[in-house]
């Protein structure tokens, strides 16, 4: 794979993980804000504040689980093994990777695997 795009690829990764930890800091803060300022309130407040936490829950996991991926590539570009399909051991092709940085299967075999897990 050309070395140019791969040290794109780690700046875009660099910038996403950044953007990420932003945005969980971010969400963090209001997080605490909202548990904070629950102090006397009716029962629909408390349950739109329940939702709003649960939700705020479920963006963090869902982001954590991008970040993992993240540093995985990230792993992958340091070993000199970043767009090798996991599976195949074949190349990923770079539009893919242009699409999705921290890909790591090739579109067939990622198929594959979302088929299995419905």
């Amino acid at each position: 794979m050309d070395q140019e795009f791969v040290d794109r690829m780690k700046e875009r990764l660099q910038e996403m993980k950044a953007d990420i930890l932003r945005q969980l800091v971010a969400e963090d803060e209001e997080f605490r804000s909202m548990a904070g300022s629950s102090d006397t309130k009716d029962l629909v407040d408390v349950a739109t504040t329940d939702i709003d936490k649960k939700l705020l829950s479920a963006l963090g996991a869902q982001e954590l689980k991008k970040l993992r991926l993240i540093e995985s590539a990230l792993s992958r570009i340091d070993n000199g093994k970043y767009g090798i399909c996991l599976k195949s051991g074949k190349p990923i092709p770079e539009a893919r990777l242009e699409a999705i940085p921290y890909a790591l299967y090739r579109i067939e075999y990622q198929n594959e695997i979302e088929r299995r897990n419905r």
